[in-house]
């Protein structure tokens, strides 16, 4: 899915660059199988300047405060 959206994001708006960060539950694992509480998953997706530049994907990441990905 967060392909899908950055993907979306490129083609609609044609912009320089695209960063996703998509943190979401994983409610499988938690109510049925492993009972595992809290069970977050996290995904990114970067395109253009922010696959291109270290430094400009090393920026976003900070102010999201997800350090690496």
């Amino acid at each position: 899915m967060t392909q899908q959206v950055a993907d979306a994001l490129q083609d609609v708006l044609s912009p320089k660059g695209v960063a996703i960060v998509i943190e979401a539950e994983h409610l499988c694992m938690q109510m049925r199988g492993v009972e595992k509480k809290s069970s977050f998953m996290i995904t990114s997706a970067v395109r253009g300047a922010f696959r291109e530049s270290n430094k400009t994907r090393e920026e976003f990441l900070s102010i999201i405060g997800k350090g690496r990905i």
